[in-house]
């Protein structure tokens, strides 16, 4: 039972609560169905420095477009792409942990249009085909052993208690559809994400779907709530993130007459993965004032990543 979590108040916080909302006839028993638990995903269930995941799957594909166009070289974030000097976007994401989003509109534009115009399923072959060969820039591992071994536990422990796990994330739906199953056992249809529009077109008696360069929805902050509602139709009762866009997700869990366990990942081991708190700082803040559990890379996990 969790075995890759040391003892302390954070676990004892997520098997106390467990406990309570399964013990049938206990004044917080929560039926089943009713056991609704989301989490993020970058920087909650896998890591997300030195840059995002997808942004190094996006990164690669400006690349290829650059090396097709040379009119794009000299453009971001197709510069910073083809010459391989990834400041331009590590800036960009500083600022907008910061709250600026200027140049974060730049990026986006050339996001939307990356993989425009493909089937779903030629999408899902890009994303499972980048998984099969990427590494992670400084820690050496394939990007599929750079999940969080305990939260792969506490999704485990969370399923045999009958709760159902979502993924409600900012990043893109169909990039992370493809890989949630391997990686976290959690299907497609409950993985919540930023989206780009589609459109249906018939080919030769086959219905397709394919990729449009029109956003859809960007699934981070106040529109995590609203999209989990769309998507779930049930407020959950458990809830995992690690930065500020996740504050509206853990307010929304639970409410004053139902139980719930906010738990919020910090990131503070230097030595196995990573220590920052930009682009929390308001979420440890929150944590602090509402009494939400914080949980310690370094003083709670046994390990980070798994094999």
């Amino acid at each position: 039972m969790l075995d890759t979590w040391n003892g302390g108040p954070t676990k004892s916080a997520i098997v106390d609560f467990v406990d309570r909302v399964t013990r049938e006839g206990g004044p917080d028993y929560v039926a089943p169905e009713a056991r609704v638990a989301v989490f993020d995903n970058d920087g909650t269930l896998w890591t997300e420095k030195p840059m995002y995941i997808q942004l190094d799957f996006l990164v690669r594909r400006f690349r290829e477009q650059a090396e097709a166009d040379k009119s794009l070289r000299e453009r971001q974030p197709y510069k910073a792409a083809y010459e391989e000097d990834l400041t331009w976007l590590a800036d960009v994401m500083a600022k907008h942990d910061r709250g600026d989003d200027t140049d974060l509109k730049t990026l986006l534009a050339a996001v939307f249009s990356a993989h425009e115009a493909i089937t779903v399923e030629e999408h899902a072959r890009r994303v499972r085909a980048f998984f099969a060969e990427a590494k992670h820039p400084t820690l050496g591992r394939p990007y599929t052993l750079c999940g969080y071994r305990p939260m792969v536990d506490l999704l485990r422990y969370l399923e045999a208690n009958d709760f159902t796990n979502y993924i409600v994330s900012g990043g893109a739906r169909d990039f992370m559809r493809p890989i949630t199953s391997l990686l976290y056992g959690i299907p497609p249809e409950r993985v919540v994400g930023s989206s780009v529009g589609l459109i249906y077109r018939p080919h030769e008696d086959v219905g397709h779907l394919f990729t449009t360069s029109q956003p859809e929805f960007l699934d981070d902050g106040p529109m995590k709530p609203v999209r989990l509602w769309s998507r779930i139709g049930r407020r959950p009762i458990f809830a995992a993130g690690n930065s500020n866009g996740d504050i509206q997700m853990l307010e929304y869990t639970g409410t004053p007459t139902m139980p719930s366990l906010r738990l919020l990942i910090l990131h503070d081991d230097a030595e196995r993965e990573f220590a920052y708190t930009t682009g929390a700082e308001d979420a440890l803040d929150t944590s602090a004032i509402s009494g939400w559990t914080v949980a310690s890379m370094k003083n709670d996990w046994v390990t980070v990543f798994g094999d």
